[in-house]
């Protein structure tokens, strides 16, 4: 197999790409002030295609027609099996467009095509793994009360759910959402990030060719603080469910008040990975280097503070750097390509600019090599920052690169302590072959999820979120299904003349 996709393929491919228009009432439109603006590609930095600009009046049309669909369409009354058939075409289609997706969604992000190939097999099973939960799970229960009563409860739909989708892994983030939301009944309207619209181009395409009826499904493009704000401030709109950086999350939970929305929130990482002496070095080295240089380091669970025991310190930080040397960066379309592109110059500057920091907080900074081919594009090399201490800015602030502190620590309650000396709580990772410290460390640690001799694998069935401020809620399993896009509702009765009071008889 050619390690680069072959010029003919990769031409089909790309001359596929059309401009992009909203997808509202099972329609492609352009916007309603015909303004648009341009999608960059992060590895030339040319212009991909344009992207409708939607604004308020947009959101506006899409929330009529899904509260339309919702309200008077056959979606939310539609039996639960023949609903399922819906969500299992959409997975079958995507399946069939496993490869385009992959590579538009590497062209747009700058991810190497090798891993959102994964990530796109990943979004077909969200919308079969939903199906089947739906169809086993969406039940409620019953009490009976002593002979005179059953008390059961049933799950209905919330209603017109928002989703605002960020630009890493957007078409997997995507789907992660809209398989439940619409498995529970809902109807949706779908914001993905300015910076990557293909893939909700691509899973509007999926939408219409599965048939969905109108407005179940409406995708509204533009920029967060025009179209993702009406959004939120939108009184037809029920629920939100956002994933992004932190200090826009608690915007949109200040906005969604005035209309007390139920909100869900996965928001930004700065997750310690802790190294102790008698781990599997090699098995901890291969996590440690995959889970920040993988996905460009733009990944929420990315391990961006490793704790390394004072014993293994040294070898380890030997092996870091030839490692950090050894991985290739480029062409995001070269299926050996390991290390791609950031998305945009804005966020190619924010990362240099916190290696620049390390080094005036005093850490030695070591890098690998961009190659010449690749300097047009927004690439950032492997960076390990040496003589971290856990108070510095760098090993504070979410990077969102492929940017590794490593520190030093010596005793297990030292790096407990600094491992939770930090605003954010999404994910954690510890290595020991003592099982008993493992699950102590593993459970001292303040994050919603944390992988014990593992690297970040996904159980579909498991709550995904944090605690502090990496967020509010969980997503997986039954916890997005029944938590979060339904509502659960009680119905009372009676099963005997009982005792009612009598009031002014």
């Amino acid at each position: 197999m050619p390690s680069k996709l072959t010029d003919q393929k990769f031409e089909s491919i790309i001359s596929s790409i059309e401009n992009i228009e909203h997808y509202i009432n099972g329609e492609f439109v352009p916007a309603y002030s015909n303004s648009s603006f341009a999608n960059i590609n992060p590895f030339t930095n040319q212009k991909i295609n344009s992207v409708a600009e939607g604004r308020e009046e947009d959101i506006k049309k899409a929330a009529a027609a899904a509260k339309e669909a919702y309200k008077n369409g056959p979606w939310g009354k539609m039996k639960v099996s023949e609903r399922m058939k819906y969500l299992y075409r959409i997975a079958d289609i995507i399946d069939q467009e496993i490869e385009r997706i992959a590579v538009l969604e590497a062209l747009d992000t700058g991810l190497p095509v090798s891993q959102t190939k994964n990530q796109t097999a990943r979004s077909a099973e969200n919308f079969r793994f939903y199906a089947r939960m739906a169809e086993s799970r969406l039940h409620g229960e019953a009490y009976q009360a002593d002979g005179e009563f059953i008390n059961y409860t049933i799950y209905k739909p919330v209603g017109v759910v928002g989703l605002i989708t960020p630009w890493n892994a957007p078409f997997m983030l995507e789907t992660w959402k809209v398989a439940p939301a619409l498995a529970a009944g809902n109807t949706v309207i779908l914001k993905p990030a300015e910076l990557s619209p293909l893939s909700a181009h691509i899973l509007a395409q999926v939408i219409d060719k599965a048939g969905l009826p109108k407005g179940v499904l409406n995708v509204v493009h533009g920029h967060g603080e025009t179209a993702g704000a009406a959004l939120v401030a939108n009184p037809d709109v029920n629920a939100i469910s956002f994933t992004g950086e932190t200090s826009t999350g608690t915007v949109i939970l200040k906005n969604a008040a005035d209309t007390l929305k139920r909100t869900s929130m996965e928001l930004g990482g700065k997750s310690p990975l802790i190294i102790f002496e008698d781990c599997e070095f090699e098995r901890a080295l291969d996590a440690a280097v995959w889970g920040i240089f993988s996905f460009n380091g733009e990944r929420c669970t990315a391990n961006s503070r490793v704790f390394v025991h004072k014993k293994v310190k040294d070898r380890f930080i030997d092996e870091l750097k030839r490692r950090v040397t050894n991985i290739k960066i480029g062409d995001p379309m070269d299926t050996e390509t390991e290390l791609g592109p950031l998305i945009n110059k804005v966020h190619f500057n924010k990362v240099n600019s916190y290696i620049e920091l390390a080094k005036k907080e005093g850490c030695e900074v070591i890098q690998g090599t961009v190659p010449s081919e690749a300097k047009a594009g927004n690439f950032v090399p492997p960076t390990v920052l040496l003589h971290a201490r856990n108070d510095m800015k760098v090993c504070q602030e979410e990077i969102f690169g492929p940017v590794m502190a490593v520190i030093e620590f010596e005793d297990e309650q030292e790096v407990i302590a600094a491992a939770n000396d930090v605003k954010y709580g999404l994910a954690g990772y510890v290595w020991t072959n003592d099982i008993k410290r493992g699950h102590r460390v593993a459970q001292a640690v303040d994050a919603g999820m944390i992988w014990l001799n593992a690297q970040n694998v996904r159980d579909l069935r498991t709550p995904f979120g944090g605690t502090k401020a990496s967020g509010i809620g969980r997503e997986g399993g039954h916890y997005a299904l029944l938590e979060f896009y339904s509502e659960p509702k009680v119905i009372h009765v009676a099963m005997s003349d009982h005792h009612i009071p009598q009031f002014g008889k």
